[in-house]
């Protein structure tokens, strides 16, 4: 049993709360957070990017998702909280958990911290205690009660992104979202997200790791724009002239200050708000007689999906440069594995991270790499640790999910390597990966066609060879900005249509527990496929670009399992690649480049 369990516990006595939930987030509903916000892990010892964790006076459970069971069920162990693995068959929802616990109880109180619950969840967490006649506490944050050396929450630094990177000024998004605004009936708009401020002041920061953003709050009104921020990290003349500037929270309180002048709003007005992300205490701070405005998606998060001409030349740059990275890695990693050096996963991370830094204009990794050597590659985003660190044998994958922050934009690739011999079942599989892989990158598809549909295209091959994965095909990807972006998606699930400008990954996989794990992943850019428009008399046809440079694993390829079309596919993309990198990387390097670019 962890401590800090026991000492959560004792604070849900002291103030009366039968069940406390802890979700992973913050006080904008990001998905990365700063060190301040990580009370699940801090609680549950779990360290995975997605969990809720929810507690009573004698159980502890946490949900999520398929990426993370291998890593839960092993983090987990010993801690007295059970795994409960999200939408696996006999899995109660947290829903469906919640109301088992309190029709036993007479006046049930749920706790959690309303600041980092939206407010779509936190309205059915009410609904679900009025259903059995109780209440809900959501201004209680009792992990942070028992943190005794928590981590401050303070700003950092706020720059400008140059303007060749961003595209557009300010004053064009402003307008545009005014435009929307006015087209949605709305007097105010709330933006609470991180990454949808960022976009549109064309500032970054690094507030929270990996990502370059920083902690805001913006409230649009008839005559103003109001930025919510540290101010004392952030210089006057790169805020976009006629903003006003407000403290993030009120001098000398921790009460947020965007809660206090919501609080104020005039009766009968009406305000454009996202409950999916908003937090629960920040749209309950809205007065009653305000008429809100919901949506799924506020105006700035489908400005930013579709980047305009010069984020796209800028992160095409950025990829390129990201290749020269990957390849030098690769080639080293390789030379390191024949010549038998002593190598293991974090020494290959961090070599990996060396190449990526001595680059022009990096800012920082997208995300924590993921290192993982065979059975540790099956676990789907694995971290390695100084206890779980592998040491590579000259034999089997490593598969390693990366990506930078650069000024021109925001990179993640998979590449599963061969760091010596495979066997026939690796490559059997590794070839139905690719398969997947390629009829995604070749998909020409018509206007309204959504991610759901697409993402039959890259699991057809797997679901003929009888395997499958279980996570997403692909997400959005932001510029400078957040590594996973909406709200496009390529998975189940999303209705979104995928529409020239956005850029998502392309990432088929497969994980075999305790053996091995396979994903190949690029960033794909929609675009207008103009041939195919014109052969169907003008119809919108569109497909994908790879902006992802990088090759493909040679070694772990069986062609005679390819299609003609595939085969294609595949030279095509290693023209590109060889063609873009041979004379930016080192000779070594290029040589070996050219070897596993020719024609399959």
């Amino acid at each position: 049993m962890r401590e800090q369990l026991t000492a959560l516990r004792n604070e849900m006595s002291r103030n009366g709360i039968d069940l406390y939930l802890i979700p992973t987030g913050d006080f904008h509903g990001s998905e990365y957070l700063h060190d301040y916000f990580k009370t699940r892990e801090y609680i549950s010892g779990f360290t995975g990017s997605a969990g809720t964790l929810v507690v009573t006076k004698d159980e502890a459970r946490l949900w999520t998702d398929g990426r993370y069971f291998l890593q839960a069920a092993m983090e987990l162990a010993d801690t007295g909280i059970d795994l409960m693995k999200d939408k696996e068959p006999g899995v109660p929802s947290i829903t469906e958990y919640i109301k088992e616990v309190l029709k036993k109880l007479s006046h049930p109180v749920i706790g959690f911290d309303g600041r980092v619950v939206s407010c779509e969840s936190g309205r059915s967490f009410a609904t679900l205690a009025e259903e059995f006649n109780g209440s809900v506490l959501c201004n209680v944050d009792l992990a942070g009660a028992v943190w005794a050396n928590r981590p401050v929450l303070k700003g950092s630094n706020i720059w400008q992104l140059p303007l060749d990177s961003a595209g557009l000024p300010f004053e064009a998004k402003i307008k545009e979202v005014r435009n929307l605004m006015e087209k949605a009936g709305a007097d105010y708009h709330l933006i609470t997200t991180l990454d949808d401020n960022a976009w549109l002041y064309n500032l970054r920061g690094s507030d929270v790791a990996r990502t370059p953003v920083f902690f805001s709050y913006t409230l649009i009104t008839p005559a103003d724009v109001i930025l919510y921020i540290f101010s004392g990290n952030c210089s006057s003349d790169i805020i976009p002239e006629g903003i006003k500037v407000k403290e993030y929270f009120n001098p000398g309180e921790d009460k947020l200050s965007i809660i206090e002048d919501l609080e104020k709003l005039p009766s009968g007005c009406k305000i454009l708000v996202d409950v999916k992300t908003s937090p629960y205490s920040i749209i309950t701070a809205i007065p009653e007689d305000v008429d809100l405005i919901e949506t799924d998606y506020i105006p700035t998060s489908r400005l930013k999906a579709c980047k305009n001409p010069a984020e796209i030349e800028s992160t095409k740059a950025a990829h390129i440069n990201d290749g020269i990275a990957m390849v030098n890695f690769i080639h080293w990693i390789k030379e390191a594995m024949s010549n038998n050096s002593d190598q293991t996963e974090i020494s290959a991370s961090d070599y990996l991270e060396k190449e990526r830094a001595s680059l022009p204009g990096f800012l920082d990794l997208s995300f924590d790499t993921i290192s993982g050597y065979m059975d540790h590659g099956a676990i789907v985003h694995y971290g390695a640790t100084e206890e779980t660190n592998a040491s590579l044998r000259p034999e089997g994958f490593l598969l390693v999910d990366s990506g930078g922050q650069y000024e021109t934009g925001t990179t993640d690739i998979t590449r599963t390597i061969a760091l010596g011999p495979l066997t026939q079942k690796m490559k059997e599989c590794y070839t139905v990966v690719l398969k997947g892989h390629a009829q995604l990158a070749m998909a020409k598809f018509k206007d309204g066609t959504t991610g759901m549909e697409l993402d039959k295209l890259a699991k057809a091959p797997l679901d003929a060879y009888g395997i499958s994965f279980n996570h997403g095909t692909g997400h959005g990807v932001g510029h400078v900005l957040c590594v996973h972006e909406g709200p496009q998606r390529i998975n189940t699930i999303s209705q979104e249509p995928i529409i020239p400008g956005m850029i998502t990954s392309n990432e088929p996989g497969y994980y075999l527990e305790g053996e091995f794990g396979i994903r190949i992943e690029n960033e794909i850019l929609c675009v207008m496929d103009s041939d195919a428009s014109e052969s169907k008399g003008g119809e919108k046809i569109y497909s994908f670009q790879n902006l992802t440079c990088c090759p493909y694993e040679r070694d772990a390829i069986i062609k005679e399992m390819l299609t003609p079309e595939e085969i294609a596919y595949i030279d095509d993309y290693h023209y590109w690649v060889y063609n873009s990198l041979e004379n930016k990387i080192s000779p070594q390097a290029s040589k070996w480049l050219k070897e596993v670019c020719q024609p399959l």
